[in-house]
């Protein structure tokens, strides 16, 4: 219910009437404290801005040829490449700092194909164009050139070479939805329930989401679409569920770049 009686006096769960879940939601036992917590996030942007800025590059170098020399075709590879050292890199520092917290109980990073979670993530979709509407109203307070609009992604799709478009569409569709999931709403949601509201964890999460993705002219739009990712997730309690609300989602902006 979202108001109340206690005491002769009607209260607002202003929790579920803003986010759509309660502020007594069962939270997750989390057996690791905040430095873990810190640990992992820390270790993970590191690790991701070393391995696309200076790892992934380094070995190109190595082996005789830079990004921009390659085809749009070669550079949509190295972009996967990059991307799925990134992913392997950031889960492998996941699961070593949890380690010797195994095995952990069922709760944590729950996928289960049974269950609604499917119409938990087309209830998301219903926020695309607000989303939409916040990526516009971004991009006028801080008019920015996009890193999306202004990097390869768009002239491999302007030169309409079909195999760059498929690589790339994996890169956004597939593989970013699966690990940034794992990790934002999987991992850093759940372990801040231990200190926070399940809605300020959801909240804090968002946050650090729209932050990884180093762009203050996407920083609005991507906040919001993690507060909706979070809330499908904590409603489910199924990461497929955000997992593909995160790749339609991507795969609409990445379509609209096709039009």
């Amino acid at each position: 219910m979202v108001v109340e009686a206690a005491e002769g006096k009607f209260q607002v769960d202003w929790p579920r009437l803003m986010f759509g879940i309660s502020k007594d939601e069962i939270i997750w036992r989390v057996p690791w404290t905040l430095q873990t917590v810190l640990q992992v996030m820390f270790l993970w942007f590191l690790a991701f801005w070393l391995v696309g800025s200076w790892i992934i590059p380094f070995a190109a170098h190595m082996i005789g040829f830079s990004k921009d020399s390659l085809t749009y075709r070669g550079q949509a590879l190295y972009s996967l490449i990059t991307d799925v050292a990134e992913g392997t890199i950031g889960l492998g520092i996941l699961h070593q700092c949890l380690l010797r917290f195994q095995p952990l109980s069922r709760e944590w990073f729950p996928l289960s194909w049974h269950g609604k979670w499917y119409i938990e993530a087309c209830l998301g979709c219903l926020m695309f164009p607000l989303v939409n509407r916040l990526s516009q109203i971004n991009l006028d307070l801080l008019p920015f050139p996009s890193p999306l609009t202004s990097s390869n992604v768009e002239q491999s799709i302007t030169a309409r070479d079909p195999v760059a478009t498929i690589l790339y569409a994996i890169v956004v569709s597939v593989c970013a939805p699966i690990w940034e999931e794992v990790i934002f709403r999987g991992f850093l949601l759940p372990s801040l329930t231990r200190y926070l509201p399940v809605w300020a964890s959801v909240v804090v999460s968002a946050f650090a989401f729209s932050v990884a993705h180093f762009s203050i002219q996407r920083l609005l739009p991507l906040t919001v679409l993690g507060l909706v990712m979070g809330i499908v997730f904590v409603r489910s309690r199924n990461l497929l569920a955000s997992m593909l609300l995160h790749s339609l989602w991507n795969s609409f902006v990445f379509l609209d770049l096709l039009r």
